[in-house]
């Protein structure tokens, strides 16, 4: 299963609408069960690259499987089931602030629901004790209750990740997951998709701005230079002067903090 592929790009490039070149002639295969980190410059596309696999932004060209199915092509019902398999993860965290840890952990059952029983919270037993137990796995359980806003910045990145959870998507994509935290919670909140990875065999796409991070807990490792893949390798096999030429000559410290 390992060899499995769980995310294929075929010749993608993305150009926005001002001419901005986000992405060219992608082409990558991404197995099932991988953890792989992206790393390279503000604005050489690893957020884009992110957003296109999971369709946040259309592509200009080329084509994205999920799991063997296209995502470029699908729509309605088939675009919803193929998302449903893929975990989003953001810089600012995306929880409503002013809902309970508990109702914002719930929002990844949504789409196992029909529209009308989320708009009035009615969720199962089932799953809410789900969401519980999710929350003691990122040692979250005793603020179940607690508003959103009133957690710290890791603690709310941490019951994002328990929100993944809920969801039981085959696919984590993270786009810079701790670069508005410390080094210790930045640690723990890669632990905490370690931990996905590990135990539950999701496959773990993390854009990273740490270049110490990216060592620490990628096992593959893609550097991305102005919408194009400079490198692809194993991390055990990537010696520091990749990612000095990754950061296109420099030393890599606008983006190793």
């Amino acid at each position: 299963m390992a060899d499995k592929p769980m995310i294929q790009l075929k010749d993608v490039s993305k150009i926005y609408d001002n001419g901005t070149v986000g992405l060219k002639d992608i082409n990558l295969t991404i197995n099932k069960g991988e953890f792989v980190v992206v790393v390279g410059l503000s604005g050489a596309g690893k957020s884009t690259l992110l957003r296109s696999i999971n369709r946040l932004h259309d592509i200009s060209s080329g084509d994205i499987l999920i799991d063997g199915k296209s995502i470029t092509n699908a729509k309605g019902k088939n675009l919803r089931m193929i998302r449903r398999d893929i975990g989003m993860i953001f810089q600012n965290f995306n929880l409503v602030k002013r809902s309970s840890v508990l109702r914002n952990v719930l929002v990844g059952r949504v789409a196992y629901y029909p529209t009308w029983k989320t708009t009035f919270n009615l969720f199962s037993k089932e799953d809410k004790q789900k969401a519980y137990e999710a929350l003691q796995k990122v040692d979250l359980a005793d603020k179940v209750y607690a508003r959103a806003d009133e957690l710290s910045g890791g603690q709310q990145q941490r019951v994002a990740i328990a929100r993944v959870l809920m969801q039981n998507p085959k696919i984590i994509l993270a786009d810079e997951p701790t670069a508005s935290l410390d080094p210790q919670t930045s640690v723990r909140v890669m632990n905490d998709l370690k931990m996905l990875n590990e135990k539950y065999g999701m496959t773990v796409v993390a854009n990273l701005h740490s270049i110490e991070l990216a060592q620490q807990f990628g096992k593959r490792v893609i550097g991305i230079r102005a919408g194009q893949v400079v490198y692809d390798g194993e991390m055990k096999d990537t010696p520091k002067s990749v990612f000095t030429d990754i950061y296109n000559g420099g030393d890599g410290s606008e983006e190793a903090k």
